[in-house]
């Protein structure tokens, strides 16, 4: 008597699958096609950013960015807070 939605819940393989999908997102390489999706920025955009960045890696026509220089290079776009300023009288 267990509804399809809670049989679909408990699968192992729809388990595995996210987590190979966590797995896969959290590499320190990723090709251009995960790293559009982490950082959430279009290919063309990806591209130039990672090259300035010098974290590009091409092996036998695969491209690979390696997540901590882009990390390191996204920081310096950081903004800071504006709250703690609007917030004093």
């Amino acid at each position: 008597m267990i509804s399809e939605e809670t049989r679909d819940y408990y699968s192992l393989g729809k388990r595995n699958d996210v987590r190979e999908n966590a797995k896969r997102l959290r590499r320190q390489y990723l090709r251009y096609k995960d790293a559009e999706i982490v950082y959430s920025i279009q290919h063309k955009k990806l591209l130039e950013m990672a090259s300035k960045a010098g974290a590009i890696y091409r092996i036998d026509g695969t491209v690979l960015i390696n997540r901590d220089i882009f990390d390191k290079y996204l920081e310096q776009f950081h903004e800071p807070s504006t709250l703690a300023a609007e917030d004093k009288p």
